[in-house]
């Protein structure tokens, strides 16, 4: 569903120069559920408005569904964006207009398709849980119930990639777990592919591949080792496990043969404060060593 290769985004204001990614690799399957994390300036939220057309790569090649979004124009753009894709804000002003109706909010964009708009509203509210919530103004409904509206409006045109930038920033544990067990359920049963940007690595647990952004880069990926309905099974009897426990994480080596380490491996004694490591070749392993250890 998603190709991109060399990714390059270079921001310039006056004299100054962002780049906020730098040769960004990474690939997602049709039909896949997963979650692109980072820390705040690392590139994900770029990434993403390149994948809804909202930007454009500096360099590098991005295809998505097997197109070239690089080579549309401002029709061809348009019409990805209305046919393709579909978006979730974690700001809900961005979703939603205030002084409408679930219904009303749902409607709008079905017009675009000239499908039987008021039907087609209904269906969308009642797949996600809302069907009881049609004629609530906003100011009647809860930051939750919100951001179900919101993924309803995404799915309207029936896209075949579905964005979500931060969808539960701003909800409570116990709602951010109902919106992402959605997410989960709209991803089985209609084989839509979701993408969702976060900064919570928690996250981790509810989809089934995680891709960390690091300096605009891809830094590692964590993919899950069993279902998430055998993990659930499980949990009844084992309490809770880890992020690490439910997922195996991989460090990322791109064309050019560069090795990002996750973040958490290098605060181990003697790779502090080191730009250097030793590197030996094991057993068919390699093992890095501090630089001052002899192994």
């Amino acid at each position: 569903m998603i190709r991109c290769e060399e990714l390059v985004k270079i921001y310039k204001t006056a004299d100054l120069e962002v780049v906020a990614l730098q040769g960004l690799d990474m690939q997602v399957e049709d039909g896949e559920l997963m979650a692109i994390i980072g820390n705040s300036g690392s590139g994900k939220s770029t990434l993403l408005n390149m994948l809804g057309g909202l930007d454009k790569p500096s360099a590098g090649k991005l295809f998505v569904d097997g197109k070239d979004l690089l080579a549309f124009g401002e029709k061809e753009l348009v019409k990805y964006k209305r046919e393709t894709v579909g978006f979730v804000w974690q700001n809900n002003a961005r979703n939603l207009i205030p002084y409408l109706t679930a219904l009303e909010n749902v409607e709008l964009p079905v017009l675009l398709k000239g499908r039987r708009r008021r039907a087609r509203a209904i269906e969308l509210l009642e797949a996600v849980g809302l069907g009881h919530r049609l004629k609530n103004k906003l100011s009647e409904l809860s930051g939750g119930e919100q951001q179900r509206v919101a993924i309803a409006i995404a799915l309207a045109n029936e896209p075949k990639l579905l964005l979500a930038d931060e969808p539960t920033g701003s909800l409570d544990t116990k709602t951010s777990d109902q919106v992402l067990d959605l997410f989960r359920n709209l991803n089985q049963s209609l084989g839509i592919t979701v993408v969702i940007v976060t900064h919570d690595p928690l996250l981790a647990r509810k989809v089934d591949r995680v891709v960390q952004i690091r300096d605009g880069k891809t830094s590692a990926e964590m993919i899950r080792r069993e279902s998430y309905a055998d993990e659930l099974a499980r949990l009844d009897a084992e309490h809770l496990l880890t992020e690490q426990q439910s997922h195996i994480e991989y460090a990322v080596l791109d064309k050019a043969g560069r090795l990002q380490i996750p973040a958490g491996y290098l605060d181990a004694e003697g790779f502090k404060d080191s730009n250097k490591v030793r590197v030996e070749m094991e057993e068919g392993r390699i093992i890095l060593y501090p630089q001052q250890m002899t192994p």
